[in-house]
């Protein structure tokens, strides 16, 4: 096959580029995961991002490679990735991810990978070589899964405040401390098993462009998935601390059972999603569920203008990553 032609060298350094992004992934969003339950004071940062690690990474037991399928082959056409184009793709959403990292603006992961792939794609081969269906997918996902994480948080705090009515405050809070400890683990898991995926999906893709992989195989290679969830969970052990402190404070101040309730309609949006194989932003999951509990206060809880920023970064991750992913396709295109 004359795609094996290309270089080995070049394959593993886009490999280990993979990885990096999948580590930057943790990293930046690790806020998704922990933020709620070290806002609450239920864990210490150290505790939390340990804890979080683990269940990102013991999601590869969970969910099947859906998502993984849709980033490695319902975004683009086949015919047209090659090395230049993965290596495009990873630039924009690393160099995203950094700039919004550096800000404390909790942006998608997900969205700047895909706006990276977009991007390079468009920059060798116009939008004629994208595949509607799954762009199509993934954009409607940026609105529903806000959406969606607002009404399940919301639906969670109105359903808990009914059945603890006739409890003290102090009995609430003692429940929910423990509570959320398995409502953060569900998150993680969640955040894990979607976001892990994307990185496996690019990985996946790269190797079927180059002829290391067929691409009539069911699956990636197992060496592949074990890596990315491995580099994912030691993102978050490392955590992205600036965006902690937007996530968990800036947006509205959060209690046990407010934390327990966002994350809980948060993992069950981020479920949904991974079993219908949509590669969605934890990020837009988890504010929508933090907007929702904020408001069933009452609306001055939530602080719209924090909240109206993390949307303006939203609007601009895709085109962002897509014109610096463009740039950097053509940069590789002088460089190897």
């Amino acid at each position: 096959m004359a795609t094996v032609q290309v270089g080995l060298w070049v394959v593993v350094l886009l490999v280990v580029l993979a990885l990096l992004f999948d580590f930057m992934n943790g990293f930046h969003d690790a806020a998704n995961s922990i933020a709620t339950v070290v806002s609450t004071g239920v864990l210490k940062p150290a505790q939390a991002v340990v804890f979080a690690a683990f269940f990102n990474f013991i999601a590869i037991f969970i969910f099947h490679l859906s998502v993984a399928a849709t980033v490695g082959k319902g975004i683009a056409d086949a015919g047209v990735v090659d090395v230049h184009v993965v290596f495009g793709a990873l630039v924009g959403a690393i160099f995203w991810n950094f700039v919004t990292w550096y800000y404390g603006i909790p942006s998608s992961s997900s969205h700047a990978l895909i706006g990276g792939i977009v991007g390079a794609v468009m920059g060798k081969a116009g939008s004629s070589a994208l595949v509607s269906s799954g762009i199509l997918k993934t954009v409607a996902f940026i609105f529903i899964s806000p959406v969606l994480g607002f009404m399940l948080g919301s639906l969670m705090m109105v359903l808990v405040a009914w059945v603890c009515r006739r409890a003290t405050p102090s009995k609430v809070d003692r429940w929910f401390r423990r509570l959320q400890l398995v409502s953060a683990g569900a998150y993680s898991l969640g955040h894990g098993g979607n976001d892990a995926q994307k990185t496996i999906g690019i990985i996946w893709m790269l190797l079927i462009a180059t002829g290391y992989s067929a691409s009539t195989d069911a699956s990636p290679p197992t060496w592949a998935i074990v890596c990315c969830y491995t580099a994912i969970a030691m993102g978050t052990m490392f955590g992205g601390w600036r965006i902690v402190k937007t996530m968990g404070q800036k947006i509205t101040k959060l209690k046990p059972v407010g934390g327990f309730c966002a994350e809980t309609g948060g993992a069950l949006t981020l479920f949904l999603a991974t079993a219908l194989g949509v590669p969605v932003s934890t990020t837009h999951t988890i504010t929508g569920a933090i907007v929702g509990v904020g408001s069933t206060q009452r609306a001055s809880a939530v602080r719209w203008g924090v909240a109206g920023t993390i949307v303006w970064a939203w609007i601009f991750t895709i085109p962002a990553s897509a014109f610096v992913a463009a740039i950097a396709y053509w940069l590789s295109l002088q460089i190897f």
